[in-house]
């Protein structure tokens, strides 16, 4: 089997943030090509879930994303605080976003958002039978409306192509179909 693999021979960082950092790595590729100035988006990873009370519906959120300009509808999520276990963050985010504790909870698939440009992983998780404990916690500059769906209704959203995050498509693709309702 060929190596594709490139080989790293510099870094350089351009911007560090707390949410995304970025850098340029200069690159020597298999045949010997440099690639000068490759940039790399460096972000933290990222846990969502399809979330399911305990009554059968799926638990989405409806959120202003100002990059793209658009209130999405999406599965509950967010960002791996530090040296949290992702099933550790999935749970404390369905706590906070939806009010929702969940006992209950797998991972269905590990997924890179985007490998070409972005070092994160997503960490994919189906939760079941949860029970609503508590008012939404959210962050500062969070917006959340909390909304309820049957898997059919779910199955007709994606359908009709009204969940644009393609993270969170993904997700309830794997989440589906381990449920067996694909």
């Amino acid at each position: 089997m060929t190596d594709l693999k490139w080989k790293l021979l510099h870094s350089e960082y351009i911007h560090k943030g707390p949410w995304a950092t970025l850098r340029t790595d200069r690159c020597e590729m298999p045949d010997g090509r440099i690639m000068p100035d490759y940039y790399v988006l460096e972000y933290p990873n990222w846990v969502n879930g399809v979330a399911i009370t305990e009554d059968g519906k799926i638990l989405m959120v409806r959120q202003y994303r100002h990059a793209a300009g658009i209130v999405s509808l999406e599965i509950p999520g967010g960002v791996i605080d530090g040296d949290e276990a992702p099933i550790d963050a999935m749970r404390r985010e369905l706590l906070e976003e939806t009010g929702y504790l969940f006992e209950d909870i797998e991972l269905t698939a590990t997924i890179y958002p985007n490998p070409a440009t972005a070092t994160n992983q997503t960490f994919c998780y189906l939760a079941k039978g949860g029970k609503k404990v508590q008012a939404q916690d959210l962050d500062e500059h969070e917006e959340i409306i909390v909304e309820q769906y049957t898997i059919a209704e779910i199955k007709q959203l994606l359908a009709d192509n009204k969940i644009p995050q393609a993270l969170h498509c993904t997700a309830l693709f794997y989440g589906l179909s381990k449920l067996g309702v694909l």
